[in-house]
Order: structure tokens, then sequence, then C-alpha cells
């Protein structure tokens, strides 16, 4: 896959609720025991609605991935109202902003947006590095991501995400050293060590479901 079209934006996002209703089960295990069990409902809820979100914008956006994902991360966060939720439909609006004028796509472009949806959760978060969040996850892959296109402005699709993924996976690890700051967690802080921060994972697999589209 050279470039992703207009028209294929919400078949990506389907791949990432695909994979979020696949961990759906596996997330809330890991975060009944260090937060409030609903991060796999949140992240399942959030991200299968966001194509049919997509689809029903389309026409308004006119061709302009940007404005479409800004649009639809909008509406995105009335559907799941949490923390969690938040931050995700925050990251896509940021991640749109990038794009905005954009009406396909290559690897330096897909780099954007991760970058930008880093810093539309940071920005909503008010979190950093080391804090045990799902920022440690998705700001070392917009990084990557980032390094890799700028290293090579032909980078595919697959090279970036391919990259961001590498890098999302090595930051959920670092979650096991890490002492967390926010929510029940830090109440918890002595059951968090040597156990992945469960929003780190959710971060890694929103990674991952871009990449399964990409290099299906």
């Amino acid at each position: 896959m050279n470039k992703i079209e207009f028209a294929q934006i919400p078949e990506l996002f389907e791949e990432v609720g695909k994979l979020f209703i696949e961990k759906k089960d596996e997330l809330c295990a890991m975060d009944a025991k260090l937060g409030d069990g609903d991060l796999g409902l949140t992240m399942s809820k959030g991200y299968s609605a966001l194509p049919d979100i997509m689809r029903a914008e389309a026409d308004g956006a006119a061709g302009d991935i940007g404005k479409l994902l800004m649009k639809a991360g909008m509406k995105m966060s009335s559907l799941v109202p949490s923390t969690m939720g938040f931050l995700m439909s925050t990251g896509v609006m940021e991640g749109g902003k990038a794009l905005k004028g954009v009406t396909a796509f290559g690897g330096a472009e897909l780099a954007k947006y991760l970058v930008g949806f880093a810093a539309g959760v940071q920005k909503r978060g008010k979190c950093e590095v080391g804090q045990r969040t799902i920022y440690d996850a998705i700001l070392p892959a917009a990084n990557a991501a980032a390094a890799k296109a700028e290293a090579d402005p032909e980078a595919s699709l697959s090279d970036v995400i391919g990259a961001a993924l590498e890098a999302a996976k090595a930051g959920v690890e670092a979650t096991r050293d890490m002492v967390p700051v926010f929510g029940k967690a830090a109440v918890h802080a002595a059951q968090c060590v040597g156990v992945e921060d469960q929003g780190a994972v959710a971060g890694y697999y929103k990674i991952l479901g871009l990449s399964n589209y990409i290099n299906a």
C-alpha cells in the first residue's frame, strides 16, 4: 500500500476498532487490577463507532482527511465520556489538524498524524514520559515514525508504521519499571512493579490496528 485515500480512512480505523473488540476482555482484566476496569469497553466502543462517524461526516469534510478526523474525533468524545475516551478523541482531532488539507497520504503524513495524536493526548492529559500512561507508548511511536520519515522522505506507510510499532512495544515494556502518578494505580503503586501499564498497552494496540490495515 503506497497511499491511503480519503475514502479509505473509515476502513483504516475499522481495523483499529476490530482489534479493540478482540482485546476488550484482556484490557478490562488488566484495568480491573489497577484502574476502573472499563478500559477495554472504552477503547472498543470508541474506535468501533469511529468508522461510521467518519462515513456520516464524509460529505461535510469534502475530501479533506484532516477535516474528517477533526470532525469525527469531536463526535467520538461524546460517545466515550471518560478520561481515556477524551484522550483518544483529542488525539484523533490533533492528528487531524496535522493533516488539514490532505486528500491522500503516505509515510510522511502518517508520521505527522502520529505526532499530532501524541500531542493531543499530552495536551489533554497533562502527562509526561515516565509517568506510566498511554503516553509512554504513543510518544516513542510518534518519535520513531517522525525519525523514519525524516531520514527517508520516501519511506513507505509500512516502513513508518513498522518503526512506530516497534517503539510502542518498547515503550510498553519500559512501563514495567515506572511508578504511576495518576488514578487508582498511584494508590496501589507497589502492585505495578514489573507489570505493563494497561494504558500503554492500549496505545500499542492503537498502533497495531493501523499496522494491520496498512500491511494487510
